[in-house]
């Protein structure tokens, strides 16, 4: 059996950086070469960055994708790389767009992946499955394709799936099997979610049975607005051994030798196969010798924890917001709770204390407890700390405005909001709000106040998460004799948002850890009245709930964006009409 090199380039892009895109594939192309790798594969839509939204729609965009990739081909043979054949996504078209007047049946853009070799694009190959659920919208962007491309590589036949490909029977994968290939290179932009590498490996195992054929998935990392990517590439054999597996969250050379069968007679090019698919063929290479030095083996790393994996996936997510949208540091509130202390920590681990700009901001209501905690988290963590007391401001409001009740704790909520603006513009900080998904969910949060921010690094984190993501990071900064970021006092005092005389949360929410399956279950789970009075929670305390889940949607369509760890974030995942009359008892 021949034995193919293989190297998998788990690296993050950026969208719209064609440039800068190219230029990993050329460096990362080289770590590879240097590896002795026969062939290596980049994620998808690699050199737009992924996704793209509706740049798809600018036809100027397309082209310059489809230039870029063809210049690419030229510059990796200019670098001495063209012998070592590259597989990369890109965005291309074979027609106008489909929301144009002019659009075509069956041609349009397309999610596609090509082989470059020798200073050319030698193949191409356009995604089959459109996914159109949760943050995908494939369907209004591109039109699928309807070949199955097979390269022949060393003696052995290659297919070229992307992402969705995978997670669909049939297609693509039943299409390899009819053509006999001995391996799969399955490129993608697949974002995290929270257990999603729980799901991953067995769903690459199918595939594997389904095609009879080894399985090399690439997955990239990085931010991208509300979505992070962990990564998590790995190679899977025919018969489901996991063979190697990539880091999560950081970027990573998989370099693995893999044993394939020798490639028999061939399927002929345009023979219909699963799905209707017909099948391209070409040649890349003829038979090559046996890789160079020692066995390549690319091990296998563990996924971690839970919270470990969410932290490290909010960490990114901030750290790529930031850094790839270049702004120099952030600044947050810091109110010595628990949320504003977790995205303190956060903030510090993605940027580094020189970067994180934290600012006390006590009324008459603020705690002499929560001062000091602010200031020991700031102690802790080494962040530029500052105290801006707001009741001068408050009360020159009230001396010139009749206000009570609420009125004068959202008024403190929004000269907070408008001192950290302020900040902003004079320094040039990103705002980072603090307010957690059980809050959003129930509009728990003062408009234009403690919800004013450019990024909510914990917006899809639910409060009882927050707990055991604080413990979490306390617990792995003592393995590591390091000093725990968080106060103990922030994780174990009641939560409040101190606007008023001895006011907390409890107040006007229950208990979290009553409140927080609830909202799993109605926001996550899409259960109505009944399927959560089913699954054993109180009726009235559902129907309370959810009414205030239901009039609040009003403010989360203007919360700030944040990284996305569930099955359903607010936003790209949770569309829900503002004006909307129906409530869940009819």
């Amino acid at each position: 059996m021949p034995t193919l090199r293989i190297a998998l380039s788990q690296v993050n892009p950026t969208v719209g950086d064609l440039v800068g895109n190219a230029h990993l594939v050329r460096a990362w192309t080289r770590r590879a070469a240097d590896a002795g790798a026969q062939l290596v594969a980049f994620p998808e839509m690699m050199l737009t960055g992924y996704p793209v939204e509706d740049l798809v729609f600018r036809r100027s965009f397309v082209a310059a994708s489809r230039a870029a990739l063809s210049r690419l081909a030229e510059d990796l043979a200019a670098d001495g790389l063209g012998e070592l054949p590259v597989i990369v996504g890109y965005l291309d078209a074979d027609g106008p767009p489909q929301v144009s007047g002019d659009a075509e049946p069956g041609r349009g853009a397309r999610n596609a992946a090509a082989l470059l070799h020798r200073g050319a694009v030698v193949a191409t190959y356009f995604k089959h499955h459109l996914p159109n659920y949760g943050v995908f919208d494939e369907d209004r962007y591109f039109v699928p394709g309807d070949m199955l491309t097979v390269l022949r590589i060393g003696g052995v036949d290659v297919a070229l799936t992307i992402c969705e490909d995978l997670w669909q029977a049939g297609g693509p994968f039943a299409a390899a099997r009819e053509a006999g290939v001995g391996l799969v290179v399955n490129i993608n932009g697949s974002p995290y979610e929270l257990n999603k590498d729980d799901i991953r490996l067995p769903l690459v195992r199918r595939r594997a049975a389904e095609a009879g054929a080894t399985i090399a998935y690439v997955n990239m990392i990085g931010g991208q607005d509300e979505l992070v990517f962990e990564g998590d590439s790995m190679i899977v054999s025919a018969d489901g051994e996991l063979l190697a597996r990539a880091p999560q969250f950081a970027e990573h050379l998989l370099v693995h030798d893999l044993e394939l069968p020798t490639a028999g007679e061939s399927v002929g090019a345009g023979d219909r196969l699963a799905d209707g698919l017909r099948v391209i063929h070409a040649t890349v290479s003829g038979s090559l010798p046996a890789p160079a030095g020692p066995r390549a083996a690319g091990g296998t790393i563990e996924p971690v924890a839970d919270e470990a994996e969410v932290w490290h996936a909010l960490v990114l997510g901030l750290r790529d917001y930031v850094n790839k949208n270049h702004f120099p540091s952030v600044v947050l509130g810091l109110s010595g709770g628990i949320d504003s202390s977790v995205v303190g920590a956060l903030a510090v681990d993605a940027l580094g204390p020189e970067r994180v700009v934290g600012v006390s901001l006590p009324s008459q209501h603020s705690s002499e407890h929560s001062r000091e905690d602010a200031a020991e988290l700031a102690k802790r963590t080494g962040l530029d700390y500052r105290i801006e007391p707001i009741q001068p401001m408050v009360d020159t409001f009230l001396a010139n405005m009749s206000l009570s009740g609420v009125t004068v704790e959202n008024l403190q909520a929004r000269v907070r909001g408008v001192i950290l603006m302020a900040l902003s513009n004079q320094e040039g900080h990103l705002v980072l709000t603090t307010g957690n998904k059980s809050e959003l969910a129930v509009g728990y949060s003062t408009l234009y106040g403690d919800s004013v921010g450019g990024f909510n690094p914990v917006k899809d984190v639910w409060k009882t998460l927050i707990w055991r993501l604080a413990k979490w990071r306390n617990a792995d900064a003592v393995r590591r004799g390091e000093t725990p970021p968080i106060p103990e006092s922030s994780i174990g005092k009641p939560p409040s948002a101190e606007l008023s005389p001895g006011q907390l949360d409890s107040d006007t929410l229950p208990d979290y850890d009553v409140l927080d399956p609830i909202l799993i279950g109605y926001v996550d789970g899409d259960l109505g009245r009944d399927g959560l009075i089913e699954a054993g929670h109180d009726p009235a305390v559902v129907d309370k709930v959810l009414r205030m889940v239901d009039t609040a949607e009003y403010k989360r369509r203007q919360s700030a964006p944040g990284t996305k760890i569930s099955m359903k974030a607010f936003g790209r995942d949770r569309r829900l009409p503002v004006t909307n009359r129906w409530r869940e008892h009819g």
